[in-house]
């Protein structure tokens, strides 16, 4: 088949090959994807340190800085509703993924102009388009992490894959305390260095987009979930309608409360370091230093879940509850161990997003993508909380607004809550399930075409099979 007369999307309605997907046939995706997430990590890692400079640079206030984030995460709460979710149930997973891509460029393109106007409207603007590009990529590539390959390792996938968007997130606030906002560079170099990153991440994303354009991908439909469903629970069973997912809309809201509180902190970190005596160039090494152990504690996280007592439905609950409990006493204390207890609520945010990500798609079927959809739209939370705790810091202090963010972590442990006393079974019966942990050797998986019957126990030839044979 030519180049440029492949079919690349597929009927969602239609059960596919890649309903029988193994670890290794998903890895080759699942490493394509996982790039992704490295670039949405640096940018969202960049918009933290740029809020603080953004403060002194352009001479606003800590709570018009919010801004920036507010244009970023209302990006989040529009288009996975909109437009990136329908292109996703349409087209599918590569049309999304290269519609996001090329979003992303032109919003990257645009930080430009901002710079050379010294705009700060012109960097939020900027930055609703960046936020616009990565929320698209995001309602494919969490959803497809979480379904690419064996059911039982969903929540280690997209925890590893968020790991590494934990690594863009370290690097990006290292390379602005180093390079554009550097003691060496006066404010319009910093700013002029800020344009000339922003335009190389534009000449890189142009890349990806003919990456997944001939790269080999699977389409996973929301029909072969619904299948996929019925081998784990080994029934015929229908999900039921979209209205009764009572798991998914819990999910969705300790989603929007977590992000909102995580976003919060990240945002206002070197506000809270200077005021607790360091200096802005200290505060930034710390923030930088806080993300790699927040990256780290990502892979640290992912490992654990792959030993069976670490289950991820109470992992996420005890996470969540350090949070709250850290974040309480960074609150009440001062200097160095405040910031201690501050980088420690970073640590153990790190396997939050993605544990309520997977748990909340648990069980979905057909309904996978739209729920997917509605999971990145609550990443919106992030324009909310910001925005809260940035008029405290600018009437208060950056200690007294870590209510703010105390008070997310709360509202977000009533999904874990609900998830250990009502879903338990549910969620260990995914955890535990073998389901295309066995290996065809028959045939790959076909990445772009042929759609099959549902499968069964009769066509799908296993290892163990061979070995009788």
């Amino acid at each position: 088949m030519g180049l440029y007369k492949r079919k690349i999307t597929v009927d969602d309605t239609a059960i596919t090959s890649a309903v029988n997907l193994t670890l290794r046939q998903s890895l080759l995706p699942n490493a394509l994807v996982t790039i992704l997430f490295f670039l949405w990590g640096f940018g969202y890692g960049l918009l933290d340190t740029l809020n603080s400079h953004f403060q002194t640079t352009l001479n606003i206030t800590a709570g018009r800085s919010s801004g920036l984030q507010a244009s970023y995460f209302a990006a989040y709460f529009i288009c996975p509703l909109t437009i990136s979710g329908w292109i996703v149930r349409k087209y599918g997973f590569r049309v999304t993924f290269m519609a996001g891509l090329a979003i992303l460029a032109v919003g990257c393109l645009l930080f430009w102009p901002s710079g050379v106007k010294r705009s700060f409207g012109g960097f939020c603007g900027s930055m609703f388009v960046v936020g616009a590009g990565l929320s698209t990529l995001e309602t494919a590539a969490d959803p497809f992490l979480a379904i690419c390959g064996p059911p039982k390792y969903s929540e280690i996938r997209l925890n590893l894959g968020q790991a590494v968007q934990g690594v863009g997130t370290f690097i990006a606030p290292l390379l602005a305390s180093r390079v554009f906002f550097a003691n060496t560079v006066d404010t319009n170099a910093g700013l002029k260095n800020v344009q000339w990153t922003y335009l190389g991440v534009a000449c890189f994303v142009v890349l990806l987009i003919f990456l997944f354009w001939l790269a080999p991908f699977p389409e996973i439909t929301d029909a072969d979930q619904e299948a996929l469903e019925g081998q784990i629970s080994d029934s015929d069973s229908d999900v039921g309608p979209f209205s009764k997912q009572y798991t998914l809309f819990l999910g969705v809201w300790s989603q929007f409360c977590y992000v909102g509180a995580q976003a919060a902190v990240a945002g206002y970190f070197i506000n809270f370091c200077e005021e607790a005596g360091r200096s802005s160039a200290t505060s930034s090494d710390l923030l930088s230093a806080a993300q790699g152990l927040y990256a780290f504690m990502r892979f640290v996280s992912g490992g654990l879940m792959m030993l069976k007592p670490f289950k991820p439905r109470i992992m996420l609950t005890v996470f969540l509850f350090l949070c709250f409990i850290f974040s309480v006493v960074a609150m009440v204390t001062h200097g160095t161990v405040s910031i201690a207890m501050l980088i420690l609520v970073l640590c153990f945010e790190s396997l939050c997003f993605a544990t309520i990500f997977t748990l909340a798609l648990r069980g979905l079927g057909r309904h996978t993508k739209l729920g997917g959809s509605l999971l990145v739209a609550a990443i919106s939370g992030g324009m909310v909380f910001p925005s809260m705790m940035g008029a405290v810091v600018t009437k208060v202090n950056a200690h007294t607004a870590m209510a703010i963010p105390m008070m997310g972590y709360i509202l977000a442990l009533i999904f874990p809550i609900y998830v250990n006393i009502y879903k338990r079974d549910s969620m260990d019966l995914h955890r535990n399930t073998e389901v295309n942990v066995s290996i065809p050797v028959s045939k790959d998986v076909a990445m772009e075409e042929g759609t099959q019957s549902k499968p069964t126990a009769a066509n799908v030839e296993t290892v163990e099979d061979e070995q009788q044979q």
